[in-house]
């Protein structure tokens, strides 16, 4: 277990792991992500919201650099994956049907669904490795979607608390 906790945290290249690590998410306004549907959407937490279970497992390709995070793979179920493409010219946040297992034991990253997991005090960003510079990010409002942004600190929140489940 404790080779696990490290492995979400660092690049853990000669450590394999059994299963993912499972997390809630949270942002600084105490809003959760849950899964409706085919869709990832923030509402504001409570007793009656069951926060999205998200997976996350470390990306085992050697050559991705870890400067600005660690690489991580996440995940809303075991086979619903986070993947960033570009549509009309824009980086885009889907969810895409994907085994998290089948991406951890792939030799070669695939930097679509990968993310640079940052730590900024007690939080955490997770910028895309396909769009570097956007980052998965929340609106103010509730009830919007999951989406990625460039602009940080503004109109989105991009800093999130990971909590273990």
């Amino acid at each position: 277990v404790t080779s696990r906790v490290l492995c979400a945290f660092s690049p853990c290249h000669l450590v394999g792991i059994g299963s993912p690590m499972t997390f809630s998410i949270r942002d600084p306004q105490q809003m959760v992500w849950v899964l409706e549907g085919e869709s990832l959407i923030a509402v504001p937490s409570d007793n009656n919201v069951k926060p999205a279970t998200v997976f996350s497992v470390p990306c085992t390709d050697p050559d991705i650099s870890n400067e600005k995070g660690s690489p991580i793979y996440l995940g809303v179920k075991e086979d619903l994956c986070l993947f960033c493409a570009e549509i009309e010219g824009r980086p885009t946040l889907q969810l895409k049907k994907e085994s998290i297992m089948k991406l951890y034991e792939e030799k070669k990253a695939q930097k679509s669904f990968l993310f640079l997991r940052g730590i900024e005090g007690s939080t955490s960003t997770f910028q895309s490795v396909a769009c570097l510079g956007w980052y998965i990010a929340t609106s103010l409002q509730a009830r919007q979607p999951v989406t990625l942004t460039n602009d940080r600190g503004k109109t989105y929140n991009t800093n999130f608390y990971f909590s273990s489940l």
